[in-house]
């Protein structure tokens, strides 16, 4: 940096340059120095939960009579600003630097001084007041959980609950065609497709729920615990106070914690909110990885559906499309299911009083929900509502399918059905022409007992 380009500050180490237009000052500065690792940094909802804590902070502060109104007010109104996102760009710091979040909670702090400076139009101490009541040990993990409860809450579960109405209409429009039913990848007896639908939304509802019963281990906030747990220099009323001032902001049933030394030196919380993750994504996954067998073709493979034509899928075989959609939901999954590795590893490194790995595991963390909730969306519109159905080829193959055979066990016996089918199949022919010769089963008889539809609703058939 050149003589004109920086500015000089101070902390207990010394003096550091800093970039002059920066709302940051010296801690940040030598944190971005000591950590030139990667190009990752804390996501936006990340920096939102900061500056919503703050906020809160020096409201609570002020209600407990241990901050004036006008310093109270100039932070908030800081806070409120880097909540809203205008200062992102003042929050550089690489997501691998120290495990606790120090730095970036002073980065917080030190941004939100230097804005409340100006509102004020007197000093702002980035540790003595906007960090009033606080320690980086507290704040980062409420900021984890404040974070992914909202993003949960605001982005993932809407996204889930659009995915699963999209299903639903799906369903209800395909009700009528009947499919061949796969198990091992093989036929199997038939089913509605409406049916398989049905089995994807069982799964994202399924999904919804468990996401839902961990959003109240999620509520309970650090803040209030300060450096080990004890509520060390902080109002012994402080949490109670800042967990209702973020429910009020937010509309969101924030409580502190029972327990802050649980709070301070674990993350179970996560690991059990990154876990509920995994199994929504290993639902996409299934679902995607269904699409593409059902898509696949349109000759040599299943053919059952198409897929909505959104790009060309070759840049040497003209013509052809790939299922583009299915594809990359699949690969949300695999990152989602890979973060949820990292998270229980962050998880596991609480050492006594305190967790070591807060920032990479609240990076994983909101880049899970955000992914999701991208891809479930994705899902929904460009893959579910648009495909359409091959009834002519799904029909023709339902009838022709040996394996319906089952539906005459209760009737003619297991042994008996088998050599029905595998006749039929020898032979090319269809099952009721064969069961014809084999039985005393009547035309009639076998049209009713082998009637596809029929046998979607299940029972035992009776001659």
């Amino acid at each position: 940096m050149s003589e004109q380009t920086y500015r000089i500050e101070k902390d207990s180490l010394g003096d550091v340059r800093v970039p002059a237009d920066a709302l940051y000052a010296a801690q940040t500065q030598r944190a971005v120095e000591n950590f030139p690792i990667s190009d990752l940094r804390f996501p936006r909802s990340f920096i939102r939960a900061l500056g919503l804590i703050k906020g809160a902070a020096a409201a609570a502060n002020e209600k407990l009579g241990l901050m004036d109104k006008s310093m109270s007010a100039a932070i908030q109104s800081a806070s409120a600003e880097v909540a809203t996102g205008l200062y992102d760009a003042h929050f550089p710091l690489d997501i691998f630097q120290t495990g606790s979040g120090t730095s970036t909670n002073m980065n917080a702090n030190e941004v939100i001084a230097n804005l409340a400076c100006r509102k004020l139009g007197g000093k702002v101490h980035p540790n003595d007041h906007v960090n009033m009541s606080q320690s980086s040990n507290d704040v980062i993990p409420t900021a984890i959980h404040v974070s992914a409860y909202l993003a949960v809450a605001e982005d993932l579960l809407p996204a889930l609950s659009y995915l699963a109405d999209t299903l639903e209409r799906k369903a209800a429009s395909v009700d009528h065609v009947v499919t061949t039913g796969r198990t091992h990848l093989m036929d199997a007896m038939p089913v509605r497709l409406s049916q398989e639908l049905g089995g994807w939304r069982s799964q994202i509802c399924h999904g919804i729920e468990r996401l839902q019963n961990t959003l109240p281990h999620l509520a309970e906030l650090a803040q209030g615990g300060t450096a080990v747990g004890t509520g060390i220099n902080a109002h012994p009323a402080f949490g109670a106070a800042i967990a209702a001032e973020l429910a009020e902001q937010t509309g969101q049933a924030f409580v502190t914690s029972a327990n802050y030394f649980e709070s301070l030196s674990t993350q179970d919380a996560a690991v059990e909110l990154s876990g509920q993750l995994k199994v929504v994504a290993t639902s996409l996954m299934k679902i995607a990885n269904d699409l593409r067998w059902m898509n696949s073709g349109p000759l040599a493979g299943f053919g059952e559906i198409s897929l909505p034509a959104l790009q060309p899928g070759s840049s040497i075989m003209p013509g052809k499309i790939n299922p583009v959609i299915p594809e990359a939901v699949a690969m949300v999954a695999a990152q989602v299911t890979g973060n949820d590795l990292v998270i229980t590893l962050a998880g596991q490194s609480g050492n006594f009083q305190l967790n070591v790995m807060l920032p990479v595991a609240a990076y994983n963390l909101l880049q899970s929900i955000s992914l999701l909730a991208g891809a479930s969306r994705l899902l929904a519109d460009k893959a579910i509502a648009g495909f359409t159905v091959n009834e002519e080829k799904i029909g023709g193959l339902v009838g022709r399918n040996p394996i319906l055979v089952t539906a005459l066990n209760p009737v003619i016996g297991y042994e008996l059905g088998a050599k029905i089918a595998k006749k039929a199949y020898a032979e090319g022919r269809t099952l009721r022409d064969v069961a014809l010769e084999m039985t005393d089963l009547t035309d009639n008889e076998l049209t009713r007992l082998l009637d596809p539809r029929q046998l979607t609703e299940g029972g035992i058939q009776e001659a």
